[in-house]
C-alpha cells in the first residue's frame, strides 16, 4: 500500500490504543446492540473517560486540544471493525463544533465538558418528514416570546436521537425569509414539550439509535440560541463540508475492512480443489478494488490536510463524500459476491457492512445533491 504521510509516531500510539478499545469494548457487544437498537450508555462514559469523545475540542472545555487527524483515526478504527453503532463522530465532530464555533461562553461552558465526558450525548436535528437534503424546506418554527423561543415541529432520521440529552435544532425564526430566516437552538431534552418518537428500524446500521423527535411548544431560553438569529443556514454551510468529509473518511475505512475480510475468506475458501483467490477472475477483481481504495485514501488524506489547514471547501468536500461513498458501496457489493452465499448471511460481517454502506450515499446530503453542488463550479 502507498505509505500514508498524514500520521506520525504519536498518531500510531493513539491508533493502537483506540484499536484496543474498539476490539475490547465495542466489537464483543456490537451484535447485542444491533438486537436492542442502540449501544449501551455505559460505552459513552467509557469512551469519555478514555479521551475518545471530542478530542479536537480545546482542553478548557474538556477536550484534548489535538487536530482532527486524531478524530479521523477514531473514525477509521471504529469502521475497521464494522462498528456502525456508536455515534461518536456525529457527537464529537458535528454537534460539539457547532457549539464551539458559534455558541456563547455560557453554551460552551455549560454543555461542552459534559459532551467530552459522555455525561451528555449530542444529536443534531436537521431532517424533517418533508425536508431532507434541501434544508431550506424546514418547517419547524421558533417564535420569540420574551426571553424564550417557542419551538414547534418534528424531526426524523436523527442519529443518537434515542439516547440524546442535547440536540441542536434547525428551525425557522422568519419563515418568510427562506434560508435567511433559519436559526439554530441548543435544546436540552429535559425541556417540557420535547419528546422522542419510536426508534426507527433501519435496513442497516441497526446498532445506531435513530429516532423521531417532536417539539410541542418547547420553551427554549433565548440564551440557547446558537449564534445570531437568522444566521443558522450560514452556520450549517460552514460545518457541512467537515460532516461530508467524515462520511468519506469512514467510507474508505469501511471499504478497506471489507477488502481485508474478503482476501482472507477467498484464501480459505476452496473451489475445484484450490483457493478461490487463485482464480484469475477473483484475483483481478480484488486487485481492482485494492487500487480504487488506495486512490480514494490518497484523496481523502489530502482533504484531511486541507481541513487541518482550514482550506477545505464545499466543492472538494462534496467530491470526497460523493466519490468515496460510491466507491464504498461498489467494494461492498463486489465483496459480497466473492463471499458467495455466505455473503448474504447476517452473521458474516460483510453482509452487515453491505447493508450499513447503503446510507452513506444518502445522509449528509444525497450524492445527487453533491453532484449539483460540484456542478455549480463548472
Amino acid at each position: 500500500m502507498i505509505p500514508r504521510t498524514l500520521f506520525s509516531e504519536d498518531h500510531q500510539i493513539f491508533r493502537d490504543a483506540v484499536r484496543r478499545f474498539m476490539e475490547t469494548e465495542v466489537a464483543p457487544n456490537h451484535a447485542r446492540w444491533e438486537e436492542q437498537g442502540h449501544v449501551d450508555r455505559e460505552l459513552w462514559l467509557k469512551a469519555g473517560a478514555a479521551g475518545y469523545l471530542c478530542p479536537s475540542m480545546p482542553e478548557e472545555y474538556g477536550g484534548s486540544g489535538v487536530d482532527i487527524s486524531y478524530s479521523a483515526i477514531l473514525m477509521e478504527e471504529q469502521f475497521r471493525i464494522g462498528a456502525t453503532g456508536p455515534g461518536f463522530g456525529l457527537h464529537s465532530e458535528i454537534v460539539a463544533p457547532y457549539i464551539l464555533h458559534n455558541g456563547s461562553e455560557y453554551l460552551k461552558s455549560t454543555y461542552l465538558p459534559k459532551l467530552a465526558t459522555g455525561e451528555m450525548i449530542g444529536a443534531i436535528a436537521m431532517t424533517e418528514p418533508g425536508a431532507g437534503s434541501d434544508l431550506q424546506g424546514v418547517k419547524t418554527t421558533a417564535v420569540k416570546d420574551g426571553d424564550h423561543y417557542i419551538l414547534n415541529g418534528s424531526k426524523t432520521f436523527i442519529t443518537n436521537g434515542w439516547l440524546c440529552d442535547l440536540v441542536i435544532v434547525v428551525a425557522k425564526t422568519d419563515p418568510a425569509a427562506g434560508a435567511k430566516g433559519t436559526s439554530l437552538f441548543v435544546v436540552d431534552t429535559s425541556m417540557a414539550g420535547f419528546s422522542k418518537g419510536k426508534r426507527l428500524h433501519k435496513m442497516g446500521m441497526s446498532a445506531q439509535d435513530t429516532s423521531e423527535l417532536f417539539f410541542d411548544n418547547v420553551r427554549v431560553p433565548a440564551q440557547n440560541l446558537l449564534g445570531e438569529e437568522n444566521r443558522g443556514f450560514a452556520y450549517l454551510m460552514q460545518e457541512l463540508p467537515w460532516e461530508r468529509l467524515q462520511i468519506a473518511i469512514t467510507a474508505v475505512a469501511a471499504a478497506q475492512a471489507a477488502l481485508d475480510w474478503t482476501i482472507e475468506y477467498t484464501r480459505e475458501r476452496k473451489a475445484f480443489k484450490q483457493s478461490v483467490i487463485n482464480f484469475q477472475t477473483v484475483a483481478h477483481k480484488l486487485a481492482e478494488l485494492k487500487t480504487e481504495i488506495a486512490v480514494g485514501q490518497v484523496f481523502i488524506d489530502r482533504c484531511i490536510e486541507l481541513k487541518i489547514a482550514g482550506k477545505i471547501d464545499a466543492e472538494t468536500a462534496s467530491m470526497a463524500k460523493y466519490w468515496a461513498s460510491e466507491m464504498q458501496f461498489k467494494v461492498m457489493d463486489q465483496c459480497v459476491q466473492l463471499f458467495g452465499g455466505y455473503g448474504y448471511m447476517h452473521e458474516y460481517p460483510i453482509a452487515r457492512a453491505w447493508a450499513d454502506a447503503r446510507v452513506q450515499r444518502i445522509y449528509g446530503g444525497t450524492n445527487e445533491i453533491m453532484k449539483e453542488l460540484i456542478s455549480r463550479s463548472l
